[in-house]
């Protein structure tokens, strides 16, 4: 058992996890993803999708536990070996995707409403690709995050921790952020299952 201490901030973090997933496609270095890791855990998002189509599969729980601080004991992954098949499970599930895009019809992240679900999933693809056609199309919307330098994107861990905290932001602004968060039910389980970690 843990101890008064361990139990209060157990007990604290489980509370405060949101709806939110984050989808990582054809990841080539493991490193990246587990910057991400970490981002998701800082941000209250307690799943992340892993996609392995074209790159080859890593076990998120066994990489970069030390430089991670072991963010990836905290959060909880599927893997999928499609995309198709992760955008089929997350509607499922009622989530919205967003893919992270370049291109001339996409919306700001700044201007782009995330509050209109209570179920966001933040789409990120190859560190080199971007991400594959059929994640972009099978997206229900295409965001961007604005850049004002020469360079016209960010690397893999920034862009999902600005996309993480505008989320964050716009619920926190809401009058309603209690709805954002998980369920009682999923929050004794998640506090159950972190004691056991």
């Amino acid at each position: 058992m843990p101890t008064p201490e361990r139990l209060e901030k157990i007990t604290r973090v489980a509370n405060a996890r949101q709806h939110g997933i984050v989808v990582l496609e054809d990841i080539y270095d493991p490193h990246n993803a587990i910057a991400v890791f970490r981002s998701c855990d800082a941000f209250a998002v307690q799943e992340i999708y892993l996609v392995f189509d074209k790159q080859q599969a890593f076990d998120p729980k066994e990489m970069g536990k030390a430089t991670s601080t072991s963010a990836n004991k905290w959060v909880d992954f599927k893997i999928f070996d499609s995309i198709e098949n992760a955008y089929a499970d997350l509607s499922k599930r009622d989530y919205k995707t967003y893919a992270t895009v370049l291109s001339d019809d996409t919306l700001s992240l700044y201007e782009t409403n995330l509050l209109e679900t209570e179920k966001v999933a933040f789409v990120l693809g190859n560190e080199k690709r971007g991400l594959s056609e059929k994640a972009i199309e099978g997206a229900d919307n295409k965001i961007m995050i604005p850049m004002q330098g020469m360079i016209q994107s960010l690397n893999l861990s920034v862009t999902a921790s600005i996309c993480l905290f505008e989320l964050n932001r716009q619920r926190k602004s809401s009058n309603n952020f209690e709805q954002y968060l998980l369920s009682p039910g999923s929050n004794s389980e998640l506090i159950k299952d972190f004691c056991e970690r």
